[in-house]
């Protein structure tokens, strides 16, 4: 595996690789490289995203004063090691581990902390679960379009309620039957059905980008009441599907016209095309494997350990004003800025982005997060 060519890259942004992280032969970029003693920021990307994902930021961030890595986190890109199996180590890809990479990787390049650790969709929750564990390690954290719940809860006293349906059951009895996109991800024709699109894996990710972005005129989030099926239902079918559609197909359902392609200038089509080489290569059944994970009973009671713990560092939370992210798990916006965040210094809704904040509207993303590091360095 070659680095990523530096003309696919922005002035002042290489490509490399740190081996030996927990397993893994790390593909990361780094901006600020050049200056020895700089702290220290990491980003760590989402679903389905890569290390490019934050390629608009990374150089004005090393204009701050700061060395910037973003690794490929495990299960994407260039960085391998990784179990592709379905059939696989699925624990492999708990959060545990994927906070175990992260510091691996904070280790490996010559640092014993890091100024702040950024997050963005699933990479959100590994930045909260890096900073609840380990704040000596990770000084400061900005969540981006996942809004950090806090860990689950210990039950108190004997448990007097009955079992009730599973929300996939609920979901599934519907009027109009429908499934959460986490039941969906973790079935085996998940990756197959998104790597087989019907036309093309490029394609595919256009409207997956454009469908979760600000630009796809149905995306009016807000709070909803309860989990409950009636209420998940009034998600956006990417995230409550119809239950017998695919991904693909429900993508497919709201393509962008050729007219909104052109006028995309958050993700033109050389932007696209590095995204559509990578998981054309590896498939997303990496990234699956974290959703995968996270429905296991046994992933659950493991986190149950740092039950009532919440986040002890300064810490921020970005997101765009059209991204359902921030309510698609009703009451955890309302509980990380009430309880999972002890130190909460701002809670930042972005109009004319959705939820690819940070490659949507990047400059206001940079104020932030200059305003936030300004506070905590």
């Amino acid at each position: 595996m070659e680095p990523l060519a530096p003309g696919l890259l922005p002035a002042g942004i290489r490509s490399r690789f740190v081996s030996g992280v927990n397993g893994l032969d790390l593909h990361v970029l780094e901006a600020g490289y050049d200056v020895l003693g700089r702290p220290c920021l990491l980003l760590l990307h989402g679903f389905p995203e890569l290390a490019y994902s934050w390629r608009h930021i990374m150089p004005k961030l090393a204009d701050l004063g700061y060395h910037v890595v973003a690794p490929d986190q495990r299960g994407y890109g260039r960085t391998t090691g990784w179990d592709r199996d379905y059939d696989g180590d699925l624990d492999s890809f708990s959060l545990l581990n994927l906070v175990r990479d992260a510091m691996g990787l904070v280790a490996a390049l010559g640092y014993r902390s890091v100024a702040a650790v950024i997050g963005h969709d699933y990479g959100s929750a590994v930045a909260a679960w890096c900073a609840l564990i380990r704040p000596d390690v990770f000084r400061s954290a900005v969540l981006m379009s996942a809004p950090f719940a806090g860990p689950p809860e210990l039950p108190l006293g004997p448990v007097q309620t009955p079992p009730r349906r599973s929300i996939d059951a609920e979901l599934a009895a519907l009027a109009r039957p429908r499934k959460h996109y986490h039941a969906y991800y973790s079935t085996r024709a998940a990756n197959a059905d998104m790597v087989g699109a019907a036309d093309g894996i490029a394609d595919f990710l256009r409207g997956y980008f454009h469908v979760k972005s600000a630009d796809w005129p149905g995306n009016r989030p807000h709070p909803l009441n309860a989990w409950t099926a009636e209420e998940l239902a009034k998600l956006p079918t990417y995230y409550v599907m119809d239950l017998d559609k695919n991904m693909a197909e429900t993508v497919a359902a709201e393509m962008p016209s050729a007219q909104a392609v052109a006028a995309c200038r958050w993700l033109p089509a050389a932007d696209l095309a590095i995204y559509a080489a990578e998981f054309g290569r590896t498939g997303f059944q990496g990234g699956l494997n974290w959703y995968r994970c996270h429905r296991t009973a046994r992933h659950a009671a493991l986190l149950q350990i740092f039950a009532r713990l919440s986040i002890a560092v300064p810490s921020c939370f970005i997101a765009g004003a059209a991204d359902w992210g921030t309510f698609q798990s009703p009451g955890a916006f309302e509980r990380m800025q009430r309880v999972a965040c002890a130190k909460m210094l701002g809670c930042h809704l972005i109009d004319g982005a959705g939820h690819w904040v940070q490659q949507e509207r990047p400059d206001r993303v940079l104020e932030l997060l200059g305003d936030f590091l300004r506070k905590t360095r």
